[in-house]
C-alpha cells in the first residue's frame, strides 16, 4: 500500500479563487513531488473530524490515507504515490459532532464509475487534439442575436440504441458519429442534451446530479465526451447543456451533509430542500458554493468547449415560494417571496460566461412573468445585445454584499439577470392548449394566439415543444392533435410551421420531428420504424416521414429568409396581417428582416375549413409566390397547394384620418393596399414571399 508524502498545499481558499482556478486545484489531479508520480487530492470539508482517501488500490480499507487539514480554508488536502489515471476513489469523511464516517464522492471529480457504482476517478487532462477550431472562432458571430438557432433537445441514453443490445445505450463516439449526419440532414444549427453531469437514477433524466464536472459513465469516459461535442462542432453542430445549478439529489454519496453539515445546501430546512422534488437547494449565499457552481459551468465551456448552457429551474432559485407548499417557505429579510442571493448569483454566472467565453450562449428556463431575465439593449431598453464591458468586471471571488437597504423588487434597467434567451412557456401552452382543442372549441380560445405577441419582444425567447410536454400521461405532440389519423398529422404539421413562422428561436425534443406515437420513454429508443409507416389517408408519402420532411424543410427556411430570424426579439420584425379573425381559426401576419431580406408572410388556416381565394393583406406590391404549404403531398397532405404565381388586387377604402392639431375637422382619404389571393386547406399553414430567382423546393 502506498505511503502518503508531504501535501502539496494548493495555496487557495474556495471563498477566494476564480472558478477557473477551483477545478484547476480541487479535486483529484495527476501529479508528481519530486521523481514520484502519484495523485494530489484536494476537498472542502471544514467541519469533518477527519478527511481520508480509500481506493481501489488499498482495498476500500478504512482509516485510508489520512489528508492534513488547512484551518484557515477548511480544505484537507494529500499526495499519494504510485496511484494515477483511471482509479477509483472515494473521501472517507468522518463528522465531528457523532464521529460517524461516510464515504463521499469528490464533488469535483472529473470522472465517476457506472451506476450502480459510485466512486469517483482519477481522470488527467486529456491528449487527444482538438479539431474545432474553424468552429469556436465562429461561435460569436453564429451564435449571434440575429442568427437563425434551432435546436434539437436530445436524451443521448434513449435518442437511439442498436438492435443487438436494445437495453443498452450507445456510447458517446458511436452517438457522434450517428447524430451529427441526423441533425445536419434536418438542418438543425444545435443539439441541446439533457443533462450529462453524472447522476445516480435514471428516471431522473439527469436532473438530479451528484456530479458537477463528471460527463456520466453510462455513455464512456470524458475523451469519449471530448470526442462526441468535437466532432458536432467540425460538422457544424453546436452543443448546448442542460445545467441543473439549483438543486441536487439527497444520495448518500453526494454533495449533501458533505462534512457532516449543511456545507452545500442551505442550513435552513425550509431553505435547504424541495420539498416536491425532494432535493436539497444549494446556498447560494455562500462564496464557496457560488465558487463551486461557477467553476462547474466555466469547466464545461472552457475544457469540453460546449457552446451554451440551459440553466434548470430558473423559477425555483429566484422565487423562495416557487412550486413549494404554503407552510414550506419563508420569506427573504424584507419580508417577500424573491430570492436575493439567487438572483445574485444568476447574475455572477451570466457575467462571467460572456466575460470568460466569447459567443457563449446561457439560456433560462424561467416559467414566471420575472422581468428582465435576458440581457438589455442600454440604449432602447429592449432585449438585445449588451454594450461589452458594460455588465462590469465579475466578482465570484467576495461574497455577495451586506445591503442594509432593501434591494429593488425585481431586477430593472441593466440589472436584468443577464441570459442570452429565455424559455417562452406561456407561448408553450397557450399554443399547446390551442391546438388540443377540437376545431369547434377554438372560438373561445383566440387569445391564445394573439396574446404572445403582446411581450413577445420584453425579452429573447425561445419557443420550446421540449421534453416536458410529451411525458406523465401528457402525451405526445401528435397524439395531443384532435380528430382522426390524417387530421392529427395535419394538425402536427400546421403546429411546426406556426412555431417556426412565430418570433423567437425554435427547439424541439426528439422523436417529435416524425411523429412519434408514444410518450418518450428514457429506457428504450425512438420508434425510428415509423418512418417507414405509410399511415392512413390515401397518400403515397409515409405520414411520418413527411413531417420529418416538413422539419427539414422549415429549418432550411429559418435559415435561408433573413425575415424568419434576423429581427426574431425586435418589433420591427413582425407585423400584424390578419389578426381579427383569429376566432375563427384564421391569422396572417409577415415577418421581417434587415433592408435587404424579403418579408415572408404566414398564413394559419386552424379551422376545419378549406378557405378558396383568401385576401391576405401583403406589406409589398409585385409578385408573390408560395414557398411552403404544410398540406404539401411531399409531407403527407392532400396536396392542396398553390403552385403559380399568386394573384395580387390592389384595394381602395376610405378611411378617416385624426384631426389636425388646429383642430380642424378630420378628412376622409383613400388608402391603398395590396393583397394576395391564396387557397388553404382546413387546418394547415402557408408561408408566401416575393418572387425570387433563387426558389427553394422542399
Amino acid at each position: 500500500m502506498p505511503e502518503p508524502l508531504p501535501a502539496q498545499k494548493p495555496g487557495i481558499r474556495l471563498d477566494g479563487v476564480s472558478p477557473r482556478r477551483a477545478y484547476q486545484t480541487m479535486g483529484a489531479h495527476p501529479a508528481s513531488v519530486g521523481s514520484v508520480d502519484g495523485t494530489q487530492f484536494t476537498v472542502w470539508a471544514p467541519n469533518a473530524h477527519s478527511v481520508s482517501v480509500v481506493g481501489d488500490w488499498n482495498t476500500w480499507q478504512l482509516p485510508g490515507h489520512q489528508l492534513e487539514f488547512d484551518h484557515q480554508s477548511g480544505i484537507w488536502t494529500g499526495f499519494i504515490p504510485t496511484i494515477g489515471h483511471g482509479a477509483t476513489y472515494k473521501y472517507a469523511v468522518v463528522s465531528r459532532s457523532d464521529g460517524v464516517t461516510t464515504l463521499k464522492a469528490d464533488p469535483f471529480a472529473f470522472a465517476s464509475e457506472l451506476r450502480p457504482s459510485t466512486a469517483s476517478r482519477i481522470w488527467g487532462p486529456s491528449a487527444e487534439p482538438w479539431n474545432d477550431g474553424p468552429w469556436v472562432a465562429s461561435r460569436p458571430y453564429v451564435q449571434a442575436p440575429n442568427r437563425p438557432i434551432s435546436i434539437y433537445e436530445c436524451h443521448l441514453g434513449s435518442w437511439q440504441r442498436s438492435p443487438e443490445t436494445p437495453k443498452l445505450p450507445l456510447g458517446y463516439r458511436e452517438l457522434a458519429r450517428q447524430l451529427a449526419p441526423y441533425l445536419k440532414h434536418l438542418g438543425y444549427t444545435h443539439v441541446e442534451l439533457l443533462p450529462v453531469t453524472e447522476y445516480p437514477l435514471d428516471e431522473s433524466w439527469g436532473y438530479q446530479v451528484t456530479g458537477y464536472f463528471a460527463p456520466t459513465a453510462r455513455y464512456g469516459t470524458p475523451d469519449d465526451f471530448r470526442f462526441f461535442v468535437d466532432y458536432l462542432h467540425q460538422n457544424g453542430i453546436g452543443v448546448i447543456l442542460d445545467w441543473v445549478p439549483g438543486h441536487f439529489c439527497k444520495d448518500q454519496h453526494g454533495l449533501g451533509r458533505f462534512d457532516g453539515t449543511a456545507l452545500f445546501e442551505h442550513g435552513s430546512r425550509v431553505r435547504g430542500e424541495h420539498p416536491v422534488w425532494g432535493t436539497y437547494q444549494f446556498d447560494f449565499g455562500r462564496p464557496e458554493v457560488r465558487t463551486f457552481l461557477l467553476a462547474s459551468a466555466l469547466y464545461w465551456l472552457e475544457v469540453f468547449h460546449i457552446d451554451g448552457l440551459r440553466v434548470d429551474a430558473v423559477a425555483s432559485m429566484v422565487w423562495l415560494d416557487h412550486g413549494r407548499p404554503h407552510d414550506h417557505w419563508e420569506p427573504n429579510a424584507w419580508g417577500r417571496t424573491d430570492h436575493p442571493e439567487a438572483v445574485d448569483f444568476l447574475r455572477r454566472l451570466n457575467r462571467l460566461v460572456h466575460r470568460e467565453v466569447p459567443g457563449a450562449l446561457m439560456f433560462a428556463e424561467e416559467a414566471t412573468t420575472y422581468e428582465w431575465v435576458t440581457r438589455r439593449d442600454p440604449i432602447s431598453g429592449r432585449s438585445g445585445t449588451r454594450t461589452p464591458g458594460s455588465d462590469g468586471p465579475v466578482d465570484a471571488i467576495t461574497p455577495a454584499p451586506v445591503i442594509p437597504a432593501e434591494p429593488a423588487f425585481r431586477s430593472s434597467g441593466g440589472d436584468s439577470l443577464g441570459f442570452d434567451y429565455k424559455w417562452n412557456m406561456g407561448w408553450m401552452h397557450d399554443t399547446l392548449n390551442y391546438f388540443a382543442a377540437p376545431h369547434g372549441n377554438r372560438d373561445g380560445l383566440a387569445g391564445n394566439l394573439t396574446f404572445p405577441i403582446w411581450y413577445a419582444f420584453d425579452e429573447r425567447f425561445v419557443l420550446p415543444l421540449s421534453h416536458d410536454e410529451v411525458v406523465h400521461l401528457k402525451r405526445a405532440l401528435l397524439t395531443k392533435m384532435p380528430g382522426s389519423d390524417p387530421d392529427r398529422f395535419a394538425g402536427l404539421r400546421t403546429l411546426f410551421a406556426y412555431q417556426y413562422g412565430h418570433p423567437g428561436k425554435k427547439l424541439l425534443f426528439m422523436g417529435s420531428e416524425f411523429g412519434q406515437w408514444g410518450e418518450w420513454d428514457e429506457g428504450r429508443s425512438l420508434d425510428w420504424h415509423l418512418l417507414e409507416f405509410a399511415g392512413t389517408g390515401g397518400t403515397q408519402t409515409p405520414l411520418h416521414r413527411g413531417v420529418q420532411d416538413l422539419v427539414r424543410t422549415l429549418n432550411r427556411i429559418h435559415q435561408t429568409y433573413g425575415a424568419m430570424h434576423v429581427l426574431d426579439s425586435h418589433p420591427d420584425g413582425f407585423r400584424w396581417l390578419t389578426a381579427e379573425t383569429a376566432s375563427q381559426g384564421v391569422i396572417a401576419f409577415a415577418r421581417f428582416g434587415a433592408t435587404s431580406d424579403p418579408p415572408v408572410v404566414v398564413v394559419c388556416n386552424f379551422s376545419s375549413e378549406t378557405l378558396a381565394l383568401l385576401a391576405v393583406p401583403v406589406p409589398k406590391g409585385g409578385r408573390w409566390e408560395e414557398i411552403l404549404n404544410t398540406d404539401d403531398a411531399a409531407f403527407g397532405g392532400s396536396g392542396n397547394v398553390n403552385t403559380e404565381i399568386l394573384p395580387v388586387r390592389v384595394r381602395s377604402r376610405r378611411v378617416v384620418a385624426q384631426p389636425t392639431a388646429d383642430g380642424l375637422l378630420p378628412r376622409r382619404k383613400r388608402q391603398r393596399s395590396t393583397e394576395a389571393l391564396i387557397t388553404i386547406a382546413a387546418n394547415s399553414v402557408s408561408f408566401i414571399a416575393p418572387v425570387s430567382r433563387k426558389r427553394l423546393k422542399p
